[in-house]
């Protein structure tokens, strides 16, 4: 314990490959299991939770793969389960059976500390409830396993029924558990609450056993409660990157580590590993397939991201002006978003970031421009090619790859015998390569496929490079509903090539033309990374 009470280094304990699979939405293959488990070790998180074994095959496999295939440098994996069922007998119980065969060192199970749910969903005795738990617990240590029990709803018993929830920690203590984890199930619980309930466990218990907390952000005070929790005496925090979790999710651990390390000075993970946040953040995130919250804390893409000209301008002198850590502490790092309320000095400092140099009437022109664009409907703050390309022309840089002169697109409509047949989309562009005028015709599933594949047709094997540029996502926006098919339409691609990714944009009455600005956008651009302007 530090001077002021506090723990002076907190365990992590992580749940995404069980709690956090809860999420609607994500779906873990065993592979993604393992894969994650490297990132939460390299990440340097204490106790990784695997899922529940016996529960269903895959679990079985990961479990079992993982004695093999997992080489853990400073996790220690768990197996997750319950506590023996009403009236059984711990030695013929497949729960525990299953437990003990995981594998792992450690063990969590979980058991009812609410009154309420013994009484009326386990349809019990308190006496039978306390049993449970603490005849599961010894089983457990008797097998040679380090426990840890989770109380399940505790927060809720504890204020309808102090005494019975005490019992059951109790129960779990004197046959050994090593981490009492109250858990705020329903996560409705409020910080006051959640501090006031831990310490008075953690002074009913002394330094006896460990507490730990395990809260879901189900009140949006996820975080806010594991941190009450530690101020309470907790000495270990449950939860899981991003957040993932079932209903709005759990603690989210790519924040409370940095709250923890860097407001209360509290060790994590360890100091050096800090920074390896953002990036195991978004690597989770990919191998989950959902998109990383860009305003996330600390991790995500605009948590240092500066718009306002105010803010920039300030930073440009003092980057602690308007930034509460150093990015780079979390791995992650500054952005200016340029936009319409972008000043000089936002358009310097991100010319800087891109390698360019401008002049005073070059700088002025950008930001005269940018204001002009995005009071027609563009938004460069989040297409990051297109303003990139804007901010070269800017400079006197044209891009001299190809010219197209026109292009034309047809759609017919096929029907036979008054039968919908399909629709057929044909693309013919007209384009000057090398001094040469090309034409070419080609057919795709919709105009963008059409007209992307017309003009790669016509560049041939010219750029290479274009082989690896691929579109991800193509996004279309009306901006003034009122004229309803009429409307201006905004369009952004997202593209990678591989290595790099990035999104154009283009705004037009008619949507083929937007579409056709951020494809040519798009293209131009990939070629730009293979051939930079020296």
């Amino acid at each position: 314990m530090g001077d002021d009470g506090q723990p002076a280094r907190i365990e992590i304990y992580d749940t995404t490959l069980r709690d956090g699979s809860q999420l609607e939405g994500i779906s873990l293959t065993v592979d993604d299991k393992l894969r994650i488990a490297e990132q939460l070790d390299w990440l340097g998180v204490d106790y990784i939770e695997a899922g529940w074994p016996g529960a269903n095959p895959k679990d079985d496999e990961a479990f079992r793969r993982a004695r093999t295939e997992l080489q853990l440098e400073t996790a220690t994996l768990v197996a997750f389960g319950s506590t023996r069922r009403v009236k059984g007998k711990v030695d013929s119980d497949d729960t525990l059976r299953h437990l003990v065969d995981a594998g792992t060192s450690t063990v969590c199970i979980v058991g009812k500390c609410w009154d309420y749910h013994v009484l009326e969903a386990l349809g019990t005795t308190l006496d039978e409830g306390v049993a449970m738990v603490a005849e599961s617990v010894a089983f457990l240590r008797d097998a040679g396993l380090e426990v840890f029990f989770d109380a399940e709803h505790f927060f809720d018993g504890y204020d309808h029924n102090p005494e019975f929830s005490l019992r059951v920690l109790e129960g779990a203590a004197e046959r050994g558990a090593s981490r009492l984890v109250l858990c705020d199930t329903n996560g409705g619980s409020l910080p006051d609450r959640v501090e006031r309930t831990v310490r008075e466990v953690v002074d009913y218990f002394g330094r006896e056993v460990g507490v730990a907390v395990h809260t879901h952000d189900d009140a949006g005070t996820g975080v806010a409660n594991a941190l009450a929790g530690v101020r309470a005496g907790a000495i270990q925090v449950q939860g899981t990157i991003n957040g993932y979790g079932e209903r709005t999710g759990n603690c989210n651990l790519t924040t409370v580590i940095p709250n923890l390390a860097l407001k209360l000075g509290i060790e994590t993970i360890p100091p050096d590993r800090l920074e390896r946040l953002t990036p195991v953040a978004h690597h989770v995130a990919e191998l989950v397939n959902m998109a990383l919250n860009p305003q996330a804390p600390y991790v995500g893409g605009s948590a240092f991201a500066h718009k306002a000209g105010l803010h920039v301008s300030a930073i440009a002198k003092r980057p602690d002006a308007y930034e509460h850590v150093s990015p780079e502490q979390v791995g992650n790092g500054t952005r200016f978003v340029v936009s319409e309320l972008a000043g000089r000095s936002t358009i310097l400092l991100k010319a800087k970031e891109l390698g360019l140099t401008l002049d005073g009437p070059q700088v002025n022109e950008v930001v005269d421009e940018l204001k002009r664009l995005e009071h027609e409907g563009y938004h460069f703050e989040v297409a990051d090619g297109s303003l990139e390309l804007l901010m070269r022309r800017a400079t006197g840089w044209r891009q001299t790859w190809f010219n197209v002169e026109s292009f034309r697109i047809i759609t017919d409509d096929l029907r036979a015998d008054d039968a919908d047949v399909g629709v057929s989309t044909e693309a013919t562009i007209k384009v000057h390569v090398d001094g040469a005028r090309i034409v070419r015709t080609a057919e795709g599933n919709g105009p963008v496929n059409a007209l992307d594949a017309a003009l790669r047709s016509a560049l041939g094997t010219r750029f290479p490079a274009l082989d690896r540029v691929h579109l991800t996502d193509y996004k279309v926006r009306v901006l003034d509903t009122e004229k309803g098919t009429g409307a201006v339409t905004r369009v952004l691609i997202d593209t990678t090539n591989g290595e790099r990714s990035w999104t154009t944009i283009g705004v037009s009455e008619n949507i083929i033309e937007a579409s056709w600005q951020a494809l040519d956008d798009s293209l131009v651009y990939g070629l730009l990374l293979a051939d930079p302007p020296q």
